[in-house]
């Protein structure tokens, strides 16, 4: 009897192992693809102080790690809240809200200190670049393919687009996906549509002509 207890002992023991291993190795991942993402981001900012650089690197690096511990952290309550049958439809809805607003204050910290601790160490410029790096440069190629497809845009009009672009990025830089960014611009180009359609354009007919004059370049 004994014998077996130690064996089961063991056994638990060596799986617990193979569990934080798994883990461990994971997180090693997680941190290699952040840190190659955050190279490739601050490569693009022609910062010519190596220290610079690695700083730079390492904030951009940074801001992905510290947004995943938060996005983690409420994903973990919103399953334990789950598996919480004992709560009211009320309760659970309210503690529902409640995690998500916790969720917004801390990524709005995260997001203010980021940006402080970029501007000590580029100029606007470059902490455009990171901005755009992080948001795979949506702004930029959003802001050129409606002036493309509409090159009658009023000074105004480009203007509104701009601001609610930049609006766009401020946001999309904090989602924690790929497509949770692009659905964040995906508002925006909705809005935009609308407001360009009530200043009298006629958006399918505009993209019709775009894309003929594509296929003639």
């Amino acid at each position: 009897m004994k014998r077996l207890l130690v064996l089961s002992a063991i056994v638990s023991i060596i799986s617990l192992n193979d569990v934080n291993a798994q883990i461990d190795s994971a997180a090693i991942k997680y941190q290699q693809v952040v840190y190659n993402r955050a190279y490739k981001i601050a490569a693009e900012l022609q910062i010519k102080n190596q220290a610079t650089y690695n700083e730079v690197s390492k904030l951009i690096a940074a801001h992905y790690t510290n947004l995943n511990e938060v996005y983690t952290k409420r994903d973990n309550n919103l399953k334990a809240l789950k598996a919480n049958t004992g709560l009211s439809k009320e309760k659970s809805e309210d503690t529902k809200k409640n995690i998500a607003v916790v969720t917004k204050a801390d990524i709005e910290k995260i997001h203010t200190q980021f940006i402080a601790d970029l501007n000590k160490h580029l100029n606007p410029e470059q902490v455009e670049g990171v901005k755009n790096g992080l948001t795979y440069n949506v702004l930029n190629v959003t802001y050129k393919a409606y002036n493309d497809m509409i090159p009658g845009l009023k000074a105004d009009e480009q203007k509104q687009i701009m601001e609610w672009l930049i609006e766009a990025r401020e946001l999309a830089m904090d989602e924690e996906s790929s497509n949770k960014k692009h659905e964040c611009f995906g508002k925006y180009k909705g809005r935009i549509n609308n407001f360009l359609s009530k200043n009298g354009y006629d958006l399918q007919a505009e993209r019709k002509a775009w894309e003929e004059r594509l296929k003639t370049q």
